[in-house]
């Protein structure tokens, strides 16, 4: 995942780093909750950093740090103890630091006296706010200089600053403190066995103005508005308790950091969104919140509704080659920017993504099946529609049947899939491939873009429609499958090239290809052969590019990393075609990696061997909560589960293969758009209770959208009936 103009790597945010995400701001520190401003850390708000330099020293000390503890997605508790001038260990002077994240920071800090005598102190907060915007900061690259103004008086200090007729400024209320052009101060005598307390906020000012509501102070034991949303969220999202406790933990993370990711649409407050991860990407993009939201379907439903309803509001209109906009196009992501800050439905949009728009048609398909009203998925067919015209119309733009892309500007993204960074796409030798690309996983993400449709055309009575597309998707697979197979090395090629050569190299991308359902059976074994060989399967899960390839460094980006969103599918794909060991070896080797980070899977991490590290090793600048990769654990149970369902046809499947590491599952709670139901399952037993009225537990798997087109072939006078009715009666 990369942002507009984002080639280049960033520096590493530290060891131990603490982050805060609350809507679209965040907040990124160091263990003691410092932020230094020589690390990609500060306080953002609409990507822009507000707070660049926020140090606390105690007689002219660093606090040492003992202890961050992230008490919510927007609260942290910092603990540590002044270092002592005369160097003994131990300090009776101990230091919390309570921090809460709204539009800007809330700070309590305590001063503990241990002794039996009391302590004078200097207290000291140095501040300094750049004003940068993110990606400056993600990047190691802040280029512009603001002329900055400060003004301190009675407790507070405003740092105002202006670039090229743009204003930005934050107001840091200290109370009682003795503010100065560089901080804030206390002379203090913190009692024998006593405590001294401060409290401090940082806000930003938008037109010279506070921010409304920064942050909603509670009455006494009453929750504030961010928590109750987080208690609303926890109320409403299944319980999962399992055998295996680092199983359970790191569901109960996913849950935690889907519902921080999770921002709304200030011009639709009743939609929700996925955010696509803390702490660079807090923004709606479009490939990943419809992967994120589409893999989350069996917690919550309308996080994948709300991020489709607000994508299609932003669906390409017009040819636009500086945002690379087209009439249909989805887009790759919404900034704010320091252009000034505008909503999540502004045109601030970079429509720089191949597979964001069959990836919209895809998950409208899974939404379809989850009980929506008709008139809501109704409302979204004409986009649906509009997406596939911009599949013919201007993603495949050669006519030679594929999707491929060629950036339309020199500061747009080089490579526009999922593997986005500049060097992504290389031959076997290493060498870099040139656009126009076509992908081999978004060919494979337009034929079940072109089934999905089909199916949801033939379920509403347009059997033409249905048919159409049908034969559009068998005309794509066939051709995927004669121009992408590369017989002698027994792998699908990433992509053609420019040429329509085939490039070569070996990569996890062909493994997506398996869950939509584009590749041949009888090519099957070798492709999953060559996914779980030494080369490909590191043993913490699938490489992004095999350790025979040219370009593999395992500390790359895209180039030998492993991603767990990526092994999901692949997990799926396994699981569809009835590779079921391999599935649970991939399942469980990601598991027990977010078992070393604390039950959370990040964006990525190096592809080294497993036997030459005991621990996954992180990837300097990964997205911790990402969300794709907090989806991960999610649809990675869900596959092991084989659980499905289809409302409109009243169907739920769940015939599980859970390996017996995992022990046994208890589900409360599970969405089924029709109601909730309760879950057990172990091993290959399986249970649900509380079925709503019309719902039937099927074993098996869902039929795929081929099966269901030939089931309607098969028996054209039943349309409308139910599929799996007419398929278990033989007609």
């Amino acid at each position: 995942m990369a942002g507009w103009n984002a080639d280049t790597a960033a520096g590493p945010l530290g060891i131990g780093t603490v982050t805060l995400v609350q809507g679209a701001s965040f907040c990124i520190s160091q263990p003691s909750g410092d932020i230094h401003p020589d690390l990609p850390h500060g306080v953002f708000f609409q990507d822009t950093r507000i707070l660049s330099n926020w140090q606390l020293t105690i007689n002219g000390e660093p606090i040492e740090s003992l202890i961050a503890e992230t008490k919510a997605p927007y609260r942290a508790l910092f603990a540590g103890r002044v270092p002592r001038p005369d160097g003994y260990a131990d300090s009776p002077l101990l230091v919390e630091r309570l921090r809460d994240l709204g539009a800007g920071i809330r700070e309590s800090i305590k001063i503990r006296n241990f002794s039996l005598k009391p302590v004078q102190c200097t207290v000291r907060i140095t501040v300094d706010a750049d004003f940068a915007d993110l990606f400056e900061v993600k990047e190691a690259r802040v280029q512009r200089h603001w002329e900055q103004t400060r003004n301190a008086h009675d407790g507070s200090l405003e740092i105002s600053a202006g670039w090229q007729g743009l204003r930005k400024s934050i107001v840091i209320d200290a109370g009682d403190a003795n503010a100065s052009i560089e901080g804030l101060m206390w002379e203090v005598a913190v009692p024998a066995k006593g405590l001294w307390s401060a409290q401090l906020s940082v806000a930003p000012t938008v037109d010279g103005s506070l921010t409304a509501a920064p942050f909603v102070r509670p009455m006494q034991g009453e929750a504030s508005q961010r928590d109750m949303r987080h208690q609303e969220w926890v109320a409403k999202i299944p319980v999962v308790r399992i055998g295996n406790r680092s199983i359970e933990r790191t569901l109960r993370r996913s849950y935690e950091d889907l519902g921080a990711l999770r921002i709304e649409d200030s011009k639709h407050p009743e939609r929700v969104v996925v955010a696509a991860g803390a702490p660079w990407f807090m923004t709606l993009f479009g490939r990943d919140s419809l992967w994120a939201s589409e893999m989350a379907l069996p917690v919550d439903p309308s996080l994948a509704l709300g991020t489709l309803q607000t994508l299609a509001d932003l669906q390409g209109i017009k040819v636009d080659p500086l945002s690379e906009e087209e009439p249909g196009k989805i887009l790759h992501e919404v900034r704010p920017g320091v252009a000034g800050e505008l909503s999540l439905g502004s045109k601030k949009a970079y429509y720089g993504s191949v597979d964001a728009t069959p990836l919209f048609v895809n998950v409208l398909g899974a939404v379809n099946r989850w009980g929506f009203a008709k008139e809501t998925i109704a409302a979204l067919l004409p986009h649906a529609d509009r997406a596939l015209d911009w599949i013919r119309d201007y993603g495949d733009k050669d006519g030679d049947g594929f999707v491929e892309y060629k950036r339309l500007n020199d500061q747009g993204l080089v490579n526009q899939g999922w593997k986005d960074s500049w060097d992504g796409i290389n031959f076997a030798n290493g060498a870099l491939a040139e656009p126009p690309l076509a992908l081999c996983e978004v060919q494979a993400y337009v034929y079940s873009a072109y089934m999905s449709r089909a199916w949801m055309a033939y379920d509403g009575g347009d059997r033409a429609l249905a048919i159409e597309l049908e034969e559009r998707a068998a005309s794509l697979k066939q051709r995927f499958n004669d121009q992408f197979w590369l017989p002698k090395k027994g792998y699908y090629a990433v992509a053609l090239d420019k040429d329509k050569q085939p490039v070569d190299a070996c990569t996890s991308n062909m493994g997506q290809c398996l869950w939509y359902g584009i590749v041949d059976e009888d090519r099957v074994p070798r492709v999953v052969e060559r996914l779980m060989s030494a080369e490909m399967f590191s043993g913490w899960g699938v490489r992004t590019l095999a350790s025979d390839m040219g370009a593999y460094n395992p500390a790359s980006y895209h180039n030998g990393s492993v991603w767990p969103h990526d092994n999901a599918v692949i997990v799926a794909g396994l699981i569809r075609y009835g590779y079921v060991s391999e599935a649970q070896q991939i399942a469980t080797a990601l598991l027990e990696a977010a078992d070393h980070s604390d039950g959370r899977l990040p964006e990525l991490f190096c592809g080294f061997d497993r036997h030459e590290f005991e621990r996954p090793v992180p990837y300097p600048t990964a997205c911790s909560p990402q969300a794709w990769a907090a989806a991960t654990p999610i649809f990675l149970l869900t596959s092991l589960l084989r659980y499905d369902v289809y409302v409109p046809q009243g169907g739920l499947w769940l015939d599980p293969v859970l390996p017996e590491s995992f022990g046994n599952l208890h589900i409360d709670k599970a969405p089924t758009g029709a109601g909730p139901v309760t879950i057990d399952a172990g091993g290959t037993s399986a249970s649900v209770r509380g079925l709503p009225k019309g719902m039937v537990h099927r074993r098996g798997h869902r039929l795929w959208m081929t099966e269901l087109m030939a089931q309607a072939h098969l028996h054209p006078e039943n349309q409308g009936k139910n599929p799996w009715d007419i398929a278990e009666s033989g007609g």
